[in-house]
């Protein structure tokens, strides 16, 4: 074979690569275009979480610089989207106090929620002489003398998008839900135990994805 015709092969092969490569690169390009055109179309909307109630079994700020709690809450989340399911992988549920976290982090089970779906969830979260910042515990203190505490449910986690047979990548979840925990005089729980009072919210929590 001459040199001639080896040079002749050779542009061949690099051409049939180039179409081929080019192909690939239009395919793949064609599929996100297809997947960002249904992504439009649908436009998906993030969960909506409500703080349905608290149950406090334990409050106790009477050691300096220490808190410990017991406390059970009620959450519930609803899929708005008609043709797209939320696929909770990982949900960790805690309190704050002025954006101190004074309890550790409650794991909730991985779960799917389907089309305009309901999912209620009644974890406990307990912190047993949790240490807090000198400044905290004075505000805390006085804040319980006058008969109320304002506490952050939290809840942070990774959620995907089910759209068809599409799923997507993991998002960052965050949740923060407003909870008055009340005393003496401003009193406004049910005693549902010895020792427990549940506050009655249905208050409904920002939500950013």
């Amino acid at each position: 074979m001459s040199a001639k015709e080896c040079g002749h092969h050779g542009k061949g092969r690099n051409k049939f690569r180039r179409r081929l490569l080019f192909g690939i690169l239009f395919f793949i390009l064609i599929v996100l275009i297809t997947i960002l055109l249904i992504w439009a179309i649908l436009r998906p909307s993030k969960p909506r979480f409500i703080l349905q109630d608290t149950t406090v079994y334990g409050f106790n700020a009477s050691v300096p610089n220490f808190l410990t709690s017991s406390f059970q809450v009620t959450v519930s989340s609803r899929n708005p989207n008609d043709r797209i399911g939320i696929y909770y992988d990982r949900l960790d549920l805690y309190a704050t106090y002025r954006n101190q976290q004074i309890t550790p982090r409650t794991s909730l089970p991985p779960t799917y929620q389907g089309h305009k779906d309901v999912n209620v969830w009644s974890p406990f979260i307990n912190g047993n002489m949790i240490p807090i910042s000198p400044d905290f515990s004075t505000s805390l203190s006085s804040e319980q003398a006058s008969g109320s505490v304002f506490l952050t449910i939290k809840i942070d986690g990774r959620v995907r998008w089910k759209v068809g047979a599409f799923v997507s990548g993991r998002y960052h979840l965050y949740v923060r839900c407003p909870a008055i925990i009340t005393f003496g005089s401003k009193f406004n729980g049910v005693i549902v135990a010895q020792n427990a009072v549940k506050f009655q919210f249905v208050t409904r929590c920002s939500v950013s994805v």
